[in-house]
């Protein structure tokens, strides 16, 4: 059978030789990248490219952020600081020689009318707790919940004297900032929602880290309080959406 084959001119290729075939059509079309259209190369490498300049931008961007003044932070800081925060903000506290002992919670209260006009003051509200609530197992709990109100708080103190009085524009600055976070707190509180709040007034906790169970550090865990001035509330300061009828008589 194999003579008459080969005798009849049969051009089949062999096992072997059908092997080298595979191999040569498989190098031929190549893998990766190149094993792609023309078109979707240029889209794979412009993808690339732009990822790649973004890295490089980024790693400058906190390089600059985290080095020392110098010419180029002189120049364009207020570019970095615009890149930076609020996602990338880069500190050093788990490195510090004297971290955190401390900590702080705001709390806040507000004077509500009835409707019959009557006013009465609610209990402290800890807004803190509720950020910790709203961040306890959350895997990727949002920027603000971790430190939109620790931040204005650090701004508020570091605006203000001991007595309250603003620093100049900055400290009244810090004031509406913080006296709108508070006011936009209460109107999400369910049990105050659409309530006709005439003023609000802010706290801050200060409560030491107690010593662990096998220090022998005396630590007093008395909390201490701030108290900050009230603040009366106009239509111009409440959350959009809710009712601006209210006028500034009986305030």
């Amino acid at each position: 059978m194999e003579r008459d084959a080969v005798e009849a001119g049969d051009d089949r290729p062999g096992p072997e030789e059908a092997e080298r075939r595979e191999d040569g059509a498989g190098a031929g079309r190549g893998t990766g990248i190149t094993a792609l259209s023309l078109p979707y190369q240029v889209v794979v490498a412009v993808a690339l490219a732009v990822v790649g300049v973004f890295a490089c931008v980024h790693l400058a961007m906190v390089f600059l952020h985290v080095a020392p003044s110098n010419t180029l932070t002189q120049r364009h800081g207020q570019a970095v600081d615009d890149w930076i925060y609020p996602e990338f903000e880069q500190n050093w506290k788990l490195f510090a020689p004297n971290p955190l002992q401390q900590n702080l919670s705001v709390e806040v209260r507000a004077e509500i009318a009835g409707e019959g006009g009557e006013l009465r003051t609610t209990d402290w509200i800890d807004l803190t707790a509720q950020d910790i609530t709203a961040i306890r197992y959350n895997p990727i709990p949002s920027h603000s919940q971790q430190n939109e109100l620790r931040r204005a708080v650090d701004f508020y103190r570091s605006s203000h004297s001991d007595d309250n009085r603003p620093n100049g524009l900055r400290g009244r600055l810090s004031e509406r900032y913080i006296h709108r976070i508070a006011l936009l707190r209460l109107d999400s509180d369910p049990s105050l929602h659409g309530s006709d709040v005439r003023r609000i007034q802010l706290r801050t906790v200060t409560r030491p880290v107690p010593a662990p169970g096998w220090s022998t550090e005396k630590t007093d865990a008395t909390p201490s309080h701030r108290d900050l001035p009230w603040w009366r509330v106009t239509d111009a300061d409440r959350p959009a959406g809710t009712d601006r009828s209210r006028t500034e008589a009986g305030r």
